[in-house]
């Protein structure tokens, strides 16, 4: 099985953020990787945060993410206006969770409300 969590956050997301936000998902359960829009996979504050954590960081093409919108369960307005997909965090974790993937629910907004978390899972 591979489990992924996808993460959508804004750019003043301090790395503390994002990893309270990682880390609430990990306390349900073991992830193998985290998922996120490429153009935001080399944030410092979100690479820091994985390698905290110990995750892989794996980039999402924006084509790749938003080939998941039929499958979202969230359908946030400011991510419909930034990106044109409901969710970053669920488009992310389904992509790279890989084909037949699904969510385990909606995604989670973070306690700050800087980040969004989802997570998908893949059996084999």
């Amino acid at each position: 099985m591979t489990v992924a969590i996808g993460i959508g956050f804004t750019t003043r997301a301090s790395e503390a953020s994002l990893a309270a936000a990682l880390g609430a998902r990990l306390a349900h359960g073991k992830a193998d990787l985290v998922a996120t829009a490429a153009d935001k996979a080399g944030h410092p504050a979100r690479v820091a945060a994985a390698r905290e954590l110990g995750l892989a960081i794996v980039p999402v093409p924006e084509e790749a993410m938003q080939a998941m919108a039929p499958h979202l369960v969230t359908c946030s307005f400011r991510s419909v206006a930034a990106r044109g997909i409901g969710s970053v965090a669920e488009a992310a974790a389904l992509a790279a969770a890989g084909g037949g993937a699904r969510l385990d629910g909606p995604r989670i907004v973070s306690d700050d409300g800087l980040a969004t978390t989802a997570i998908a899972r893949r059996d084999p």
